[in-house]
């Protein structure tokens, strides 16, 4: 009986070929190849079940049937085989902290401008943005060191950091 079964399923399963490859491509999203595939996996699947002792009623509703859910299971396995990959690609994805070359390059270019510029200011308005911006003395502590006003602290810096950064913007454009 079940020699019957497995004779009967293929006979169905040639008859409706056609038919099945385009069920299965539609389902799979217009993926002709992967449904060639599921529909190779189904002959596979249908041939290994001469074992069944049973009688199936409906040859070609069992072949639909198989396929579908063979479908399924790629379906699933693409998924999660995508979300594997996605998730390694993520996972790879290490920032290095360390600038890159070019970086290194156009910072010791700016510097080099920065210095230029430094050189080129005068000797109490240069004094007064080092020791702010690299000592981080407070204006007052900078005025008590030059000898003049908090007000003069500041004119100093704001000329200093305009000229460095007028220097940088000319220096960049070259």
């Amino acid at each position: 009986m079940a020699r019957h079964s497995a004779s009967v399923l293929m006979a169905s399963f040639q008859e409706n070929y056609e038919q099945l490859l385009r069920f299965l491509t539609r389902k799979l999203n217009g993926d002709s190849q992967c449904a060639a595939d599921v529909v190779q996996d189904t002959y596979v699947r249908l041939a290994k079940t001469s074992d069944v002792a049973e009688q199936i009623d409906n040859p070609r509703a069992y072949i639909y049937r198989v396929a579908g859910n063979l479908a399924i299971d790629r379906i699933r396995h693409d998924r999660r085989m995508s979300e594997r990959f996605d998730g390694d690609a993520q996972g790879t994805d290490i920032h290095d902290p360390k600038p890159g070359p070019e970086t290194i390059f156009l910072s010791r270019e700016q510097i080099m401008l920065l210095d230029r510029a430094l050189e080129k200011l005068p000797e109490n308005a240069r004094a007064a943005l080092l020791m702010f911006r690299v000592e981080g003395l407070s204006h007052n502590e900078i005025a008590e060191r030059l000898g003049v006003s908090n007000s003069m602290v500041a004119k100093y810096i704001g000329r200093a950091l305009k000229h460095c950064r007028d220097a940088l913007v000319v220096g960049g454009e070259k």
